[in-house]
This record gives structure tokens, sequence and C-alpha cells, in this order.
């Protein structure tokens, strides 16, 4: 069966969109059902352009669709050769488009079921837990940069922004993870010497330039990076890292205070605690409050509410 994209578009009008405007003036409850309808749709095809684009299947989409702007242009021209043999190809298109996009169609369903289906759909992990994982990430990056003494500066940031130090820097915008951020401190490289930069739950950028603190009271035996991690932890809230290039310890700077040489378990405790726990138990606090307030004002409007009728019955 030939499709015929050069259809009486009228008849096609009067037959379905009009009955189905009669159907929903008979029964508006309809009209819930045909808005959700469309919402799922519309929310499925963006989804689906989101995962496709920028891939090979992307490509492929564009010169589908303007293959269809043709065959539907050549029926409205009424180009019935052209039109013909477009529209049977078309036909065959089905089972083209299943050919074409396997590798997609299986990955897709693989997803199924899966909690990478969940991040399909945006669902992503819950940002505390995201968080922690990053904490584990950058320890045993650290951890594994200390084992090779291999130099190393990681900047957490927290509630006072370092957008000045993250511009100067080179751009990222990549998921932690600690193989990236071994690689980024291997010697020799463009990007080892200076400062990585966490925000976000990203890397936001590296090879960035720290403030040198220059106290008298701190020990001369410290290098740059440590002065370095010091510096940016007075100026900001940030938590830093820091791998000694000669002897592979582990310091955190912290609010302007270095804790040196520090164990595997104890750098995971000082960046959970100060990094997670600190920052979500304030902002959980925050929403109780917010709720506690409103609730009250709620209560007191109608408190007054029944006042103001009393007054109104006693008159």
């Amino acid at each position: 069966m030939v499709i015929n994209l050069g259809m009486n578009w009228e008849n096609f009008y009067r037959d379905n969109i009009l009955t189905y405007i009669k159907s929903l003036q008979e029964n508006p409850f309809e009209l819930i059902t045909l808005i959700l309808d469309i919402a799922i749709v519309i929310f499925l095809v963006y989804m689906f352009f989101k995962a496709v684009k920028g891939s090979r299947a992307w490509q492929l989409i564009k010169g589908i669709a303007l293959f269809i702007i043709v065959t539907w242009i050549s029926g409205l021209l009424n180009l019935k050769i052209l039109n013909w043999i477009l529209t049977g190809i078309m036909n065959l298109g089905v089972v083209a488009i299943i050919v074409i996009f396997q590798p997609e169609l299986r990955r897709g369903l693989e997803q199924l079921g899966t909690n990478k289906f969940t991040k399909f759909f945006g669902i992503d992990k819950d940002i505390s837990t995201k968080t922690k994982e990053d904490m584990y990430k950058i320890v045993i990056a650290a951890t594994e940069l200390s084992k090779a003494k291999t130099g190393a500066l990681i900047v957490i940031e927290r509630d006072i922004k370092i957008q000045d130090i993250i511009a100067g820097g080179i751009p990222m915008n990549a998921d932690v993870s600690p193989q990236l951020l071994v690689n980024i401190f291997e010697p020799k490289t463009p990007l080892h010497d200076g400062a990585v930069v966490i925000s976000g739950n990203k890397i936001a950028a590296a090879a960035c330039v720290l403030p040198l603190a220059d106290d008298k009271d701190i020990a001369k035996e410290l290098g740059t990076r440590h002065r370095a991690a010091i510096g940016i932890s007075k100026e900001s809230d940030s938590i830093v890292v820091v791998v000694s290039e000669e002897t592979g310890k582990i310091s955190v700077a912290k609010d302007g205070t270095l804790i040196a040489d520090l164990r595997e378990d104890v750098l995971k405790k000082i960046l959970i605690s100060n990094v997670v726990t600190k920052r979500f138990a304030v902002e959980k606090k925050e929403r109780k409050n917010r709720l506690k307030e409103l609730r009250q004002k709620l209560k007191k409007e109608k408190k007054d509410e029944k006042e103001e009728i009393k007054e109104e019955t006693n008159k």
C-alpha cells in the first residue's frame, strides 16, 4: 500500500480532527488525557533527540527528515512519478530504519529495567549520594598519586564560589573520576602544573593558579603547593587536598590550616564530614525551618480568619 502524502487534508481535518474536538466537547474529562498524552509524547521525543544528538544516528535522522519533506512536497506539487518512487521507498523505510538504528535500539532495550535507564530519563542519583561518591573518587586518586609520589593540588569548592580561579585555568567540565585526576597530574603533561578545581560535582578546570599564603608562621619546608592550598583555603571556604611530590604525603588545607600526613581513611572522613555532611545537613535543617514557618503562618491565617468570622457574626 503506497502512502499518499499528498492526501486531501481537508477530508483528514474533517474526519479526524473535528470529530475528536466534538468528542472532547461531549466528554471534557478526555482533555486531561489528551494533555497527558501530548506531554508524554513531547517528553519522549525530546529525550530521544537528546540521546542521539551528536552521534552518528543524528546525521541519519536529519537525512530521513529531509527525505520525508521532499516526499511531502512532491505530493503537494502533484509530481506523480517522483512521489510514487519516494513513497515506494518509504514503504521499505521501516525495515531500513530498524537495520540502520539496530545498535541504538539494542542499547535502549538493554537499558530497560537498569539504573542506566533511569539516567536516560534524567532521573540521576541524589546529589548527596553523588557528592559522596565524588569524595571517594578523590581519595582513591590522592592515594594513587601518593604511592607514585606525584605532586597534586585538588581544590573542592563549597559555598564561596571561586569563579575567578576557575576562569584562569583550562576549562574541563568533566565528571570526577580517579583515572582522570591521576592523569591530569602526570609529570611533564600540559595540565600537571597548577590546581584542579572541582565545582558542582564536576572537574571545572585544571592548571589553575592559586594565591600563595605568605604568613611568616608557615613552616619554611612547605613547598609552593602547600602554600597555595593554605592561601585559597583562607580566601574561601574551599577544602584543598595536597599530595607532596617529595614525600608522597597527603595533606588537607581548611580555613587556612594545614592538616598534614593523612592516612586514606582519615582523608575520607575529613572530606565526607566537611563537604557532604555539613552541606546537606544545613540544607535539610533550612528546609525543615522553612516548612515549620510556613505551617505556623497558615495556622495564624486560619486563626485570624476564624476571629474575623466570629466578629462579623457577633455584629
